[in-house]
């Protein structure tokens, strides 16, 4: 089943709590599943470590997270606390964001003659004062203006299912 979701999802926020270290272990194997399923090393995706709030209970350190996010490609890293929906939102955002980046990008490689675009998204980790980490997006192609992305990609009549899968 989880197999069936990936391969349908497009863009994916995986979670561990900082309070286990082995639900980090784990997420390397689901990740690994991702890329195998999706067939593709640039899959939209977010860290996430969660349960941020509970200091005396924790097993990972932000700097943790920062070091899977580095060699996970540096995909964007935060730390959470649902509890208190601190950085849930900007998860959620972030992931939006890339597939939409992607999208636009395929457009417009579809639209250029032989059909290629290039560039590779990059990023280099920053701490938060709060101790959250996040890392931040630099962008090696043209990022299409807001505005731009509704005009270039073309509206589908038919309601898409859900684009975020959590697992």
């Amino acid at each position: 089943m989880r197999e069936l979701y990936i391969k349908s999802g497009q863009g994916f926020i995986l979670v561990y709590s900082v309070t286990d270290k082995s639900s980090l272990d784990e997420l390397l194997q689901i990740r690994e599943q991702v890329l195998r399923i999706k067939e593709a090393s640039n899959v939209p995706m977010v860290l996430v470590g969660n349960k941020c709030d509970l200091t005396n209970e924790r097993e990972l350190t932000p700097e943790d997270g920062i070091e899977v996010s580095r060699r996970w490609n540096k995909v964007p890293f935060y730390e959470a606390s649902a509890m208190f929906k601190m950085n849930v939102e900007d998860a959620f955002v972030d992931v939006v964001r890339q597939i939409i980046r992607k999208e636009a990008q395929s457009t417009l490689a579809a639209a250029q003659p032989g059909g290629q675009a290039g560039g590779a998204a990059g990023g280099a980790a920053n701490a938060k004062p709060n101790g959250a980490a996040k890392t931040q997006e630099k962008q090696n192609f043209p990022v299409p203006q807001s505005t731009q992305v509704a005009t270039t990609i073309p509206k589908k009549k038919k309601k898409k299912k859900s684009k975020c899968i959590i697992l």
